[in-house]
């Protein structure tokens, strides 16, 4: 009978961990760590990793981003200092073309935020904002330039300092393998 009990608490932490990892409570996928110590408990490490087994099934991972110090000490104060990490569900292998169409972005969009990555790549990970729009402003129009490098940005894909320095986002790090990326980059025929 203690079996049948202690299955279903630990399913439902499952279920608990994979409603903060999936849904979105504000602008950032995932959970921080500090959500999953208080919501599935001291013990969310291991029930993270069974959860990974299961998504694996799924072509899906769990993977642990650290996200840049928040500026914000509001509420969240304590907890922003506990961890500073984040845990999302990214894709383990690649997307076919169809697949692609479906996630939401614009294929120019697409190509204009893998200019911008490789580019920064290409540039030790750092350039200025301008030296991005420019780029992007070569293919898309000055207008448009402006746009994507504020959606990468808004979307975190990039960020970009005090003095207009671009740097690849934690997004970036977390769901583009950039080994992969600047090979299909150096295969293109331009």
């Amino acid at each position: 009978m203690e079996t049948a009990e202690t299955k279903s608490f630990y399913s439902d932490k499952l279920k608990r961990a994979m409603h903060l990892l999936l849904f979105r409570r504000g602008k950032m996928p995932g959970a921080r760590e500090w959500e999953l110590k208080e919501k599935v408990g001291k013990n969310y490490q291991q029930v993270l990793d069974q959860l990974n087994q299961l998504l694996s099934e799924l072509d899906l991972e769990i993977k642990k981003v650290n996200e840049p110090r928040s500026e914000e000490m509001g509420s969240d104060a304590g907890h922003a200092s506990l961890e500073e990490a984040r845990y999302l569900v990214a894709l383990k292998g690649t997307l076919g073309l169809k697949e692609a169409k479906m996630i939401g972005w614009r294929i120019d969009n697409l190509a204009g935020l893998s200019a911008s990555i490789s580019y920064l790549v290409s540039k030790q990970g750092k350039a200025p904002r301008e030296e991005i729009e420019k780029l992007l402003a070569h293919k898309f129009g000055r207008w448009k330039a402006v746009t994507l490098a504020d959606i990468f940005l808004r979307t975190g894909y990039l960020e970009e300092d005090d003095a207009g320095v671009m740097s690849l986002g934690w997004r970036t790090r977390s769901e583009i393998d950039l080994r992969a990326l600047m090979t299909k980059m150096a295969e293109a025929k331009v």
